[in-house]
């Protein structure tokens, strides 16, 4: 390619950082638009540009997400950690307790469902033995993401270096090709997070307790005076449906309750009305004439009956971000109600309908039961928490789904067939013996994930292909060069810092397809090993500890436990340098 096609590249992609790290479009809308643009202006072609989505690591991807559903499914993950954590003497305890074996099972599936279906699990556990939930889900979201460097399948931008890697040497990595390397920076970064985290874990209530702590600035209950103006007329004559900064939830009539409540319903005389919003602001629905305050309490009201209270925590991905719950007309898209949204470890004190979303925020919701299994694997949420529901039975299938998942990492480990073919077969005996429906198995699948990746695929390309990569390389050879025997590990160091500030400040996928053309480009020229050079970006790609909406797992805690968005830097940044330090010194001396 020319100097044109480098400087169009370059362009594009400096508009795509932008873009992303200040989260004005979507990651999977952002690069696939920077991808056609690129192949609209002639530095790739169709077939370059696209082959991403034909490429084994994202259909190695998209296949893990089935084998981790059945894993959530059929597996008793509820009653495994809270074995694993009861009888822990030592806060130390209780952390190695909890981070080891997550790690273990995350260098076997996708992180990201791992900590959403343990997430509530451990904050279950915490808030019935006494102790902040904030102090554990942070270290299970931080063992989760370590966890995955683990393997080769144990995070997706491992898998996107592994196919780029492959793309440009004609062999991918094995499925622990990286071990050796990421497994004393998990150690080390293990043994950090158990010593320091005691000191170094904040102390946060969730959104739940928040709302229940502070229950009365969170729903009105009147009780309509038989006899009075309100008495025999409906919702939108009372001038109930469309109020400032609450919403009608709920209408009680004895036993029965309605919800959610039509502007057509009839109020009769001794109706309690259960209205959430800001009650500061609304106290003069009390002084209505036919309307008066009711004697009972308050959070309980939203409880049982047909529909039941849930948290939801958003992503980057979800359609929700950036918009209002008015804008998304959430009550008639999820047939829910918001209770409540909380937002960096406190309660949003505006009107609920006209906040713009974010990232992060969680949001108490009534909905008709079942919601949970409807939207948990649409990706309109990173998770779905039930706060009402029932213990779950073991599922008589466990041992097949956990043969299986055995099965496929000794025939991948092994070598016997490609890292790709052995997922599809894991998923296709899933399938086949109905222990996930076909159904189940395709909404399993994180759409964006599976794009963002694919487009990723086609923009290191576009890296490589329009010289960029080489661009960019000569300039750190020209750093490095007059460092005699220290050039290769600066080199390494720059590689580790540089994917570590950009997974931060975009996606991890897309800093690993950024930096690999120029890692394994830069170890060329430097008569390093490619291939341990691709290693390193994988490592840093996939050590997101600063933020919040770094990773998907992050974001997924955030909500849960009641975190700042500073809280990440204090535990983030000792893990941070650990990761560095140690896959540096790795890489260094054993290459």
């Amino acid at each position: 390619m020319d100097d044109h096609s480098a400087v169009i590249t370059g362009i594009v992609l400096a508009v795509l950082l932008i873009a992303l790290a200040r989260e004005r479009v979507p990651p999977a809308a952002g690069m696939l638009a920077a991808l056609l643009v690129l192949v609209l202006a002639g530095v790739l072609d169709v077939v370059e540009g696209f082959a991403g989505f034909a490429n084994p690591a994202t259909l190695t991807v998209a296949a893990l997400f089935v084998v981790a559903r059945a894993l959530r499914e059929h597996t008793d993950l509820e009653g495994l950690l809270t074995g694993v954590l009861r009888g822990a003497a030592s806060e130390r305890g209780r952390l190695l307790r909890l981070t080891a074996p997550t790690a273990g099972l995350s260098a076997a599936m996708a992180n990201t469902p791992l900590v959403a279906a343990a997430a509530p699990v451990v904050r279950t556990w915490a808030e019935r033995s006494g102790r902040s939930p904030s102090r554990y889900l942070m270290p299970l979201s931080f063992a989760a993401i370590l966890g995955g460097m683990l393997t080769t399948i144990g995070t997706s931008p491992t898998l996107l270096v592994s196919g780029l890697v492959e793309q440009q040497t004609g062999t991918p990595f094995g499925l622990f090709e990286i071990t050796p390397v990421s497994l004393p920076v998990v150690v080390v970064a293990l043994a950090v997070l158990c010593l320091a985290g005691p000191r170094l874990l904040p102390e946060r209530s969730s959104s739940e307790q928040l709302v229940l702590a502070d229950e009365r600035a969170y729903t009105l209950p009147l009780t309509v005076v038989p006899g009075g103006e309100v008495d025999g007329r409906s919702v939108a004559e009372a001038g109930l449906r469309e109020l400032e900064s609450a919403f009608l939830a709920r209408v009680h009539r004895g036993d029965v309750e309605i919800a959610p409540v039509g502007p057509d319903e009839v109020l009769r005389g001794h109706d309690v009305l259960v209205l959430v919003g800001e009650v500061a602001d609304v106290t003069d629905l009390a002084e209505r004439a036919g309307l008066q305050l009711a004697d009972t309490t308050q959070v309980h009201l939203l409880d049982g009956g047909q529909h039941d209270r849930y948290e939801v925590v958003l992503d980057r991905a979800s359609p929700l971000a950036g918009r209002t719950l008015k804008d998304m007309s959430f009550r008639g898209r999820y047939d829910a109600a918001v209770l409540a949204l909380h937002r960096g470890g406190s309660r949003v004190h505006h009107r609920l309908g006209t906040e713009v979303l974010e990232p992060g925020d969680s949001l108490l919701v009534q909905a008709a039961p079942g919601f949970d299994e409807r939207w948990r694997d649409r990706g309109d949420f990173a998770v779905v928490v039930p706060l009402d529901g029932a213990a779950r039975t073991r599922s008589p299938r466990r041992w097949f789904v956990l043969s299986v998942l055995l099965a496929m990492l000794v025939v991948a480990g092994v070598g016997a067939l490609p890292i790709l073919t052995t997922v599809l077969l894991a998923c296709a005996a899933l399938v086949a013996t109905r222990t996930i429906s076909f159904h189940a198995a395709k909404t399993a699948i994180d759409l964006d994930v599976v794009l963002i990746l694919a487009a990723a695929i086609g923009l290191g390309a576009a890296v490589t292909g329009s010289g960029l990569a080489t661009a960019i390389t000569q300039v750190l050879v020209g750093v490095v060069a007059g460092q005699g025997t220290a050039a290769l590990a600066l080199a390494l160091l720059t590689v580790v810092v540089t994917t570590l500030v950009l997974t931060e400040l975009i996606t991890n996928i897309a800093a690993a397809a950024l930096m690999t053309p120029i890692a394994l480009d830069l170890a060329v020229q430097l008569d390093g090993d490619p291939r341990r050079m691709a290693i390193a970006v994988a490592i840093a790609a996939s050590a997101s500890f600063l933020t919040p909406i770094g990773y998907q797992t992050n974001t997924i805690v955030y909500g849960l436990g009641g975190y700042r968005f500073g809280d990440y830097w204090r535990m983030g940044l000792p893990l941070s340098v650990a990761v560095t330090v140690t896959t540096v010194t790795v890489l260094t001396l054993t290459g």
